[in-house]
């Protein structure tokens, strides 16, 4: 069984901390064999990352977290920005022609601007949405209400999408925490998996919510300072570098 974490950011996000490389090193650890980079509304840093990939032993699928109207939408196999701001439908419609698909990110949780049951319902009335909206992200080892994932859990079965499991990380060591388990090893492989609906989404490791969001608050304060992570065995060690210094990955 192939495994991914499909909701990653990177300083390519205007709330992402760790680098490119920093990415692919914390991927490869936590031996994943697929990653998606999907900064939010940006693409570049994805595209950054599946070319360099190769040479951290890491199969990258490009993609980005695209601000809808109606909320927030993964989108996965895309090698041109998709505007934000426009309707859950314009959207899919625009991912389908760029050879997409697409999965809903963190749907329900309160306060995360996410796609509510109804946008979704609608959007699967239209063949457009059937064929490009294939999943829900129903584990996300970011989020700090748990009944955020559980009713996630029972908007995809009750919906008949695929179920996966994502890290949303926006600090590198917690990439893996939750991820996708998947007939396979290829991005190719991934995608069949989601049209068939046979994805299982897991806990790789303990939730550390309250760790997470005190780390991320750290870690964007030096990104204002102009500090970003470029690697870190742990959340006590990170080692940091000036951002002028890497100004090709933001």
């Amino acid at each position: 069984m192939g495994q991914a974490d499909l909701h990653i950011h990177t300083t390519y996000s205007y709330d992402g901390t760790a680098t490119i490389e920093a990415v692919l090193k914390h991927a490869r650890r936590a031996g994943l064999d697929l990653i998606a980079i999907t900064d939010h509304d940006e693409i570049q840093g994805a595209l950054r990352a599946e070319a360099i990939g190769v040479q951290y032993d890491q199969k990258v699928i490009p993609g980005i977290e695209v601000s809808t109207a109606a909320g927030h939408l993964l989108t996965l196999f895309v090698r041109t920005l998709i505007p934000a701001g426009r309707p859950l439908f314009e959207t899919l419609q625009r991912v389908h022609e760029a050879g997409g698909v697409a999965i809903a990110a963190h749907p329900l949780a309160v306060g995360a601007h996410s796609l509510n049951e109804t946008a979704i319902r609608r959007a699967l009335e239209t063949e457009i949405g059937q064929q490009t909206l294939l999943g829900i992200e129903s584990l996300n080892a970011s989020l700090f209400y748990r009944g955020s994932n559980l009713r996630a859990a029972r908007l995809a079965q009750r919906l008949g999408l695929a179920a996966v499991g994502c890290s949303d990380s926006h600090v590198g060591w917690n990439i893996g925490h939750a991820r996708t388990y998947f007939e396979g090893y290829t991005p190719a492989d991934l995608r069949k998996a989601l049209l068939d609906k046979k994805t299982l989404p897991v806990y790789a490791q303990p939730r550390r919510t309250v760790l997470f969001f005190a780390d991320h608050l750290l870690r964007s304060l030096l990104r204002r300072m102009g500090w970003v992570s470029t690697w870190g065995d742990t959340a006590r060690s990170p080692v940091f570098r000036r951002m002028e210094h890497i100004r090709l990955e933001i």
